[in-house]
């Protein structure tokens, strides 16, 4: 009896609305939308479940340097040692490595492929490096050969590297014009009282060789970021005794490099969770708060379990730092350093709280912060991070210094934990970051900074114009005019839908939880992400992934009617989009109360429209899609009924 019901009413329906089917009709269905995409399975390096497989690999890159920092000549000239752990399933007669600085000369592929009026990856072009006494052992045998073309270096070996756990050491000394213009990444910036040095990819690195595309050899042109692998870095910059060095990771001779009295202030900031300076404003050309005072000092460093390490130096520094706070009782220091032209309590002497803040909040809601140090360096960049430091405009104030430190330190998060492919998947970093960025911000300090991410709706104009591309598209081949949606906003975005209108909040934080601690310290494929999401939350999210991630559709639900029916309601929908999703509508009544119904997404499994019939007693009065408005709708002139309830 239920069933006939139910049918009577189907047809009920269907001859209110029109709805007539014959026999010739084929009937045609979205199944394509929710089929999977992309080969997600699983295989013994990577599973299907979104883990690392049982013999999944990674091999290790582990750094002792040695470096000069010459502020008259304004060159790096230094020695690196790596140790290259080879845990692959093969054995290895060479090594790429990457050498970043070549980009800096007027024949690199960057140069050339730089537009003639230039861009944000501007660079200078009479650096490159001068690469000498190469000597690459293994065992006992040892080789002096290798191959540079542009950015990458191939280093050979006279004995292959053994499989699964062989070692190699490569040594060789570097040195290099430190350039003006570092492609927004690094270079140097002159102020009132000397010269500020940001100091990236400013020694040869090794290059991924992993299980999906074997090396990863992309050269540097600009967009692109980097890849890299993990390991222990032991590192001495030697620098003019005027100078204060900050650096990735911990220092290790503070005694040696720090006055008695600046040392104190350091032991006091340990233990603050206010700022404290440790050299003044007044005090910055006050020689005898430096350890010596002419010659040089050499400042040590050290990391474990990082892909890289970056420092800033220079006798303009105002210094000042705090204690981080972090679950189960560990310590770290806060640090800022900036010129006077910086200073300002509506600028850079709130660094080191924004630092502290945004340090805390990611390592208590994501993952633990695992490094000592965490510096905020005022330079010649818009922003750019590196483990446990960034770099950040010197000019920033107020929210956009808030804005900027908190982005960059987000990254420790990813692409530093969680170790993406950021030359070719932007969006695993840059997007993840800024979602995360956004409940940093609307924490901090009880919100006096804004968040606009979750106002998607101001962004429609970029959605449905006809240059947009697609979040998959690798950041080099990327307009750079649509770089900040695709790499950030988009795939932010992304990730506030999941959570706040797909999944909700707590099947979401446990699988994004999940992701992070799964993958940190290993390196993610976008295969992995979608993945593990989809195991841990207990939900085949294909439809979105493949909509969203990986393809240029917009969202586009429309409410095409509303019929009163034997004392009930006929709520029709349309799907009018690319990318269905599941619809959130509140319903108003007469009587001023309201409630909301959300109906799944397999509503459009066989069909671009939909009937709800909405059981209720009370007079209807309205009805709205996506009440909070979290979704990108790009016409959200057909979202309620009667439309007159809806403004534009």
């Amino acid at each position: 009896m239920k069933i006939f019901s139910r049918l009577m009413l189907s047809f009920a329906v269907a001859g209110i609305f029109g709805i007539t089917a014959t026999a010739q009709e084929v009937v045609v269905n979205n199944q394509a939308d929710f089929d999977e995409f992309m080969d997600r399975s699983g295989n013994r390096y990577r599973t299907a479940t979104g883990k690392p497989g049982p013999d999944y690999w990674q091999n290790e890159a582990d750094y002792d340097i040695e470096a000069s920092l010459n502020d008259q000549e304004h060159t790096i000239t230094g020695k690196i040692t790596l140790t290259y752990t080879n845990n692959s399933p093969e054995p290895l007669d060479f090594i790429w490595m990457h050498l970043e600085q070549n980009r800096f000369t007027e024949d690199s592929r960057g140069t050339l492929t730089t537009p003639i009026q230039g861009n944000r990856y501007n660079g200078d072009i009479d650096g490159g490096y001068t690469i000498s006494n190469l000597e690459a052992k293994v065992r006992r045998s040892s080789s002096n050969k290798y191959l540079i073309n542009d950015t990458r270096m191939q280093v050979f070996f006279d004995e292959p590297i053994p499989a699964k756990g062989g070692k190699a050491t490569v040594s060789m000394n570097f040195k290099y014009k430190i350039p003006v213009e570092g492609m927004d990444r690094m270079g140097r910036l002159d102020v009132e009282d000397g010269t500020i040095y940001a100091l990236a990819q400013w020694f040869p690195r090794a290059a991924v060789l992993d299980d999906v595309e074997g090396w990863n050899i992309e050269p540097y042109l600009g967009a692109g970021e980097f890849y890299l692998d993990y390991g222990d870095y032991d590192y001495k910059i030697t620098a003019p005794a005027s100078h204060i060095v900050v650096g990735s990771g911990t220092l290790q001779n503070p005694r040696q490099v720090l006055s008695k009295t600046v040392k104190e202030r350091w032991d006091r900031a340990a233990k603050s969770d206010s700022t404290v300076y440790l050299i003044k404003p007044e005090e910055v050309n006050d020689m005898s708060l430096r350890a010596k005072q002419e010659g040089t000092l050499t400042w040590h460093y050290k990391i474990e379990n990082a892909r890289d390490v970056a420092f800033g130096s220079s006798k303009a520094f105002i210094w000042d730092a705090a204690r981080i706070n972090l679950p189960g009782g560990k310590k770290a220091l806060a640090q800022s350093a900036y010129p006077k032209e910086s200073d300002g309590e509506g600028a850079w002497s709130r660094s080191t709280e924004y630092s502290k803040a945004s340090v805390e909040h990611y390592a208590e809601k994501w993952f633990n912060y695992p490094y000592g140090g965490a510096v905020n360096v005022a330079a010649h960049i818009g922003g750019m991070e590196y483990p446990g430091l960034n770099f950040c405009s010197w000019k920033s104030q107020g929210a956009s210094l808030w804005g900027v430190t908190d982005h960059e330190f987000g990254h420790n998060w990813f692409p530093m934990i969680v170790g993406s492919n950021e030359r070719r998947y932007a969006w695993m970093d840059e997007g993840f970051n800024t979602f995360i960025n956004h409940y940093s911000t609307l924490e901090f300090n009880n919100g006096e900074y804004p968040s606009t991410l979750n106002q998607t709706r101001n962004m429609i104009g970029w959605f449905t114009s006809e240059q947009r591309e697609g979040i998959d598209t690798y950041p080099d081949v990327t307009n750079l005019r649509n770089l900040a949606m695709t790499a950030y906003y988009k795939p932010a975005i992304g990730l506030l839908l999941m959570r706040e209108y797909i999944l909700g909040e707590k099947r979401f934080d446990n699988a994004f939880k999940s992701y992070i601690e799964t993958w940190a310290y290993k390196h993610p494929q976008p295969g992995d992400f979608f993945n593990h999401m989809e195991n841990v939350a207990g939900e085949n999210l294909s439809w979105f992934f493949k909509g969203w991630f990986y393809g240029t559709g917009n969202i586009d639900i429309a409410l095409t009617g509303v019929q009163e029916y034997q004392g009930n309601y006929v709520v029709s929908l349309a799907n009018r989009g690319e990318i269905p999703m599941p619809v959130l509508m509140q319903i108003t009544y007469e009587d001023g109360s309201s409630e909301e119904i959300k109906l799944p997404v397999e509503i459009w499994q066989r069909g671009d429209t939909w009937n709800y019939l909405h059981r209720t007693d009370k007079n209807v009065d309205s009805i709205e899609l996506d009440p909070k408005k979290l979704l990108p709708d790009v016409n959200f002139s057909n979202d309620a009924w009667p439309q007159s309830i809806y403004g534009n």
